[in-house]
């Protein structure tokens, strides 16, 4: 009914103008579509482990594939230097003895912004990256700052370079430690869990057994 009387023939043709040219970028893109699909299938084991992490579609995972490759673990050392080389890691600015906050650098062209969008998209799946979102976003300012939301995602994103990197270097799919895990990382059956874990560490091999006595107010008067 808008339309009654406005939409006159000009208007018929540049329209179609619009659409045709709409269908060439369709076909273009398709096109591409079908060129990295076939390239990929080199590395479809890979591709299925980058599939199972929260925000990894197949455009991400071609990205990966083509920016940094199924096997990162045989050019970065660590995961570390990757999130360094790909710039999701946040600078040194320390002046005067006090670290101050830093940005992150402008590498990483190419993988950095979709990596961005798929923490986007990881956020929005209940479980660990979400609440670990959610914990970040309080931490930095609050839900109504967004600066706080923007280096909340940021700092998914490299959690996500960093699974990706551990997903494949160990060649296991991601599974997700729930909602939950930051809760119980902070009951006193994890805590302890983790220290006897970290005094492993500083003595490999030996055999650690922890006993907890009541303190000494509590025990019972001798004789």
């Amino acid at each position: 009914m808008a339309l009654a009387g406005r939409f006159t023939g000009h208007h018929a043709l540049l329209c179609r103008l619009h659409r045709d040219r709409i269908a060439v970028f369709d076909q273009a893109v398709a096109e591409l579509d079908g060129q990295i699909a076939g390239k990929i299938t080199r590395w479809q084991r890979e591709a299925a482990l980058l599939g199972s992490i929260p925000g990894f579609g197949d455009v991400v995972t071609s990205a990966w594939l083509a920016e940094i490759g199924p096997v990162p673990h045989r050019h970065f050392a660590s995961h570390e230097k990757l999130a360094s080389w790909a710039s999701l890691c946040p600078g040194n600015n320390i002046s005067a003895g006090k670290r101050k906050h830093g940005r992150t650098g402008d590498a990483g062209t190419y993988i950095k912004p979709v990596l961005i969008q798929a923490a986007w998209a990881a956020i929005r799946t209940r479980g660990r990256l979400q609440a670990r979102y959610d914990k970040l976003v309080r931490r930095f300012g609050g839900d109504k700052n967004p600066a706080a939301k923007k280096k909340a995602i940021t700092a998914i994103a490299h959690t996500l370079l960093k699974i990706a990197y551990q997903v494949l270097k160990s060649g296991t799919p991601y599974t997700d430690l729930g909602a939950d895990f930051y809760t119980r990382r902070e009951s006193p059956e994890h805590k302890q869990a983790w220290l006897e874990r970290q005094l492993q560490k500083l003595h490999p091999g030996c055999a650690i057994t922890i006993t907890i006595s009541p303190p000494e107010a509590a025990l019972p008067p001798s004789g």
